[in-house]
């Protein structure tokens, strides 16, 4: 008998298991949200125990690069603010949106991380599922579970998106405590975790925070503190018009003319402005000059609130960090008037301020569009600084408010819900 011919022997299969993340954030705070998320994942002990590090790309900004996500687009140097500001950037969006598109078909990744950015991140989910669905039983081995990290605002406006979320997305991580509920009354097949608020994380650690802050519990050492702050010297008010160069432009003149007014009545009365950028701040130079003695910093919001007696802020996160801080406010907002009108008629909600929300009930004053005048809102600021019964009961509010937030960890239950979802398929390669 002839013996068998050699054979080679036979070429080795490499699991290359590397779980490809892609992300997309579109804001500021997206992009801060989701660069915390990275960092989380790559802590976590399902990532650290992987024979190969997994890939984060995908589109943010500074804080995600600094994270290690790989930025095909700078979302952050394009956002815009309601629905009119968007349609005159759409050819813009669109490039944006193909090109992301177009790298996640190429790149393929098991897992897409959709930060905030509701009106963009919403159709690139649909669009993803849309191709994936369209090319079932091909040979594509593709089907990327989609996250949406922050709920659309569906409760207050629109809610039939609900319908699309739950067709377009694989897990919704939500940061308020009575999102999990609502969704479950109109899509309980949709998959909720409420993983708490991050900001939570950010501050609970910080040294300007009172203790009694960090515990959640009523703010009273905070508030007595400030209130001998009143009773001896002059009142600090710390206005915050926005991270956005529109919205500065629309609420600074607001501001300022504002302040002037409460310095009428309480001449000794300190103006800060905190700003997240040197480009804001130059912005920012000119017209408040007509305010004397205004300090304009960036960044440095913790300590800024720590130290203030009372808040003149645009509506939006920044309210519940007034709120951790146990810091009264006066809110307002100002859109265009095509934006105001479009929203006005889809807004299903009493308060536009997340603390008021939450609690059901307007703690902070809220003075929207046309009702935002320096008269209103300086008469607002000055019965908060005058009346120090309503000021030690809006603390006690805002501290069950915080408390509704949940505790630390926010970034870490977030990763660990993205990382439960349902196993990829393995990539396998042959090895060299």
């Amino acid at each position: 008998m002839k013996p068998l011919p050699a054979t080679a022997p036979p070429r080795e299969i490499k699991i290359v298991n590397s779980t490809r993340f892609m992300l997309i954030a579109g804001e500021a705070s997206g992009d801060l949200l989701a660069a915390e998320l990275v960092k989380a994942l790559k802590q976590s002990p399902e990532v650290e125990a992987m024979p190969f590090p997994p890939e984060f790309f995908g589109a943010g900004g500074p804080k995600m690069a600094e994270a290690g996500v790989e930025l095909a687009v700078d979302l952050t140097q394009h956002s815009v603010i309601g629905l009119f500001d968007a349609l005159k950037k759409y050819r813009e969006f669109k490039r944006i949106f193909d090109q992301l598109f177009q790298l996640a078909v190429e790149r393929k990744p098991d897992v897409i991380i959709c930060v905030d950015f509701s009106g963009f991140n919403h159709r690139f989910a649909n669009a993803i599922k849309k191709y994936v669905r369209a090319r079932s039983g091909t040979f594509l081995n593709w089907n990327p579970k989609i996250v949406q990290y922050v709920s659309p605002q569906v409760w207050a406006s629109r809610p039939g998106r609900a319908y699309q979320i739950a067709d377009d997305v694989d897990l919704l991580l939500s940061i308020f405590p009575f999102e999990k509920d609502w969704y479950a009354a109109r899509v309980p097949q949709l998959r909720v975790k409420f993983v708490g608020h991050p900001m939570v994380d950010r501050y609970a650690n910080a040294e300007c925070v009172a203790p009694d802050v960090r515990r959640g519990n009523t703010p009273t050492t905070a508030a007595s503190e400030n209130q001998a702050r009143l009773l001896t010297s002059a009142a600090t008010v710390l206005l915050l018009p926005g991270s956005r160069v529109a919205e500065l432009r629309r609420h600074l003149p607001l501001m300022t003319a504002t302040a002037r007014k409460i310095r009428e009545a309480k001449p000794d009365t300190r103006f800060k402005m905190v700003l997240p950028s040197e480009e804001l701040k130059r912005l920012a130079d000119e017209p408040s000059a007509l305010l004397t003695d205004l300090e304009i910093r960036i960044g440095g919001l913790a300590e800024a609130l720590a130290a203030a007696d009372l808040a003149i802020t645009k509506s939006g996160t920044i309210t519940l960090e007034c709120a951790y801080f146990g810091v009264p406010a006066v809110v307002f907002y100002k859109t265009s008037w095509p934006s105001y009108l479009a929203g006005r008629m889809a807004v299903g909600v009493e308060h536009l301020a997340m603390p008021n929300l939450l609690a059901g009930e307007a703690i902070y004053p809220e003075f929207i569009q046309h009702a935002a005048t320096p008269d209103r809102i300086a008469r607002a600021a000055l019965d908060l600084l005058n009346n120090s019964e309503r000021r030690n009961a809006v603390k006690a509010k805002l501290a069950q408010v915080i408390k509704s937030l949940g505790a630390p960890g926010a970034s870490e239950r977030a990763a660990r819900a993205v990382l439960s979802l349902e196993p990829v398929p393995v990539r396998a390669a042959l090895a060299d």
